[in-house]
């Protein structure tokens, strides 16, 4: 069995963002050698996500102003989490919304979506550094 363990990096520069990784683990499923296995995508970090879903602007946006709605950042006063000091309760629990991993097959070599689907990295409490790990197991 072949196996390939690559971390992904990201330091956003805004509080809350989506950025589409597909081709990046595409391009790590190439380098594994792997034609028929699983790729599981997980976020490291308990107020990140790796989901999967339509690569389109407007729904994107609609995330972000649907996971507000459920779970506004303000005011920080809202969450018992945030008098330990933190401000990102609302980034955890938009985390929890979205999702910690996927895991995706591979068929002939590559990542075994639908038509439409895509994989991101979801970013709730950003301006710092956080790993994604993509681990990639078959044959």
């Amino acid at each position: 069995m072949k196996s390939l363990t690559e971390y992904l990096w990201f330091e956003l520069p805004r509080r809350r963002g989506f950025v589409n990784i597909t081709d990046t683990v595409e391009n790590l499923v190439r380098k594994s050698g792997v034609q028929e296995g699983l790729c599981l995508v997980n976020a490291m970090h308990i107020t990140a996500s790796v989901f999967i879903n339509d690569a389109e602007d407007g729904l994107l946006q609609d995330f972000d102003d649907w996971l507000e709605k459920l779970a506004p950042h303000e005011p920080i006063s809202q969450y018992r989490h945030n008098r330990t000091g933190e401000d990102n309760a609302d980034a955890h629990l938009k985390r929890q919304v979205m999702g910690r991993e996927v895991v995706v097959a591979i068929t002939k070599g590559r990542l075994d979506l639908g038509p439409w689907e895509q994989i991101f990295y979801g970013e709730f409490d950003g301006r710092r550094r956080k790993r994604v790990l993509v681990k990639i197991i078959g044959e």
